[in-house]
């Protein structure tokens, strides 16, 4: 009978050298996963208009948010808020930056809104957040 076992490659190689291997390998897969590019998926916003807390004069205000990545506009949403209800879906304008998000919101009465905007990075990373500001007679 022909026996066909055949031994592991790594026999008679120390088990020392084996583990540093496998350290490494797992030191590799580690930074691969936790790089720069990797920190910074989520879009965070630089500076907007209205910045939080800001007084706006009315009845129309442009509302400009820049973010640290590029945004995917058609699959973004910017929708102010009164309260807690949804007050008007804000448009996005499809032009400018790829990383600035500006829509116009017109005719609001003085008081107390908050912006709440969701975005879609380029890389598929979703982020929300809101922005409290007060619209002030002109």
């Amino acid at each position: 009978m022909i026996c066909c076992y055949k031994p592991p490659s790594n026999v008679g190689v120390p088990v020392s050298i084996r583990l540093s291997t496998l350290f490494v390998a797992a030191l590799t897969v580690a930074l691969a996963l936790w790089s720069p590019d990797r920190a910074q998926a989520h879009a965070i916003i630089v500076d907007s208009s209205p910045s939080v807390g800001t007084e706006m004069p009315g009845p129309d205000v442009t509302m400009t948010l820049h973010y640290n990545n590029r945004i995917d506009k058609t699959r973004s949403r910017l929708t102010l808020m009164v309260g807690e209800k949804p007050f008007l879906k804000l448009p996005i304008d499809e032009g400018g930056a790829p990383d600035v998000i500006t829509a116009k919101a017109t005719g609001l009465a003085p008081g107390a809104y908050r912006l709440r905007w969701q975005v879609l990075a380029l890389d598929g990373h979703i982020t929300r957040g809101e922005i409290p500001f007060t619209v002030t007679a002109p």
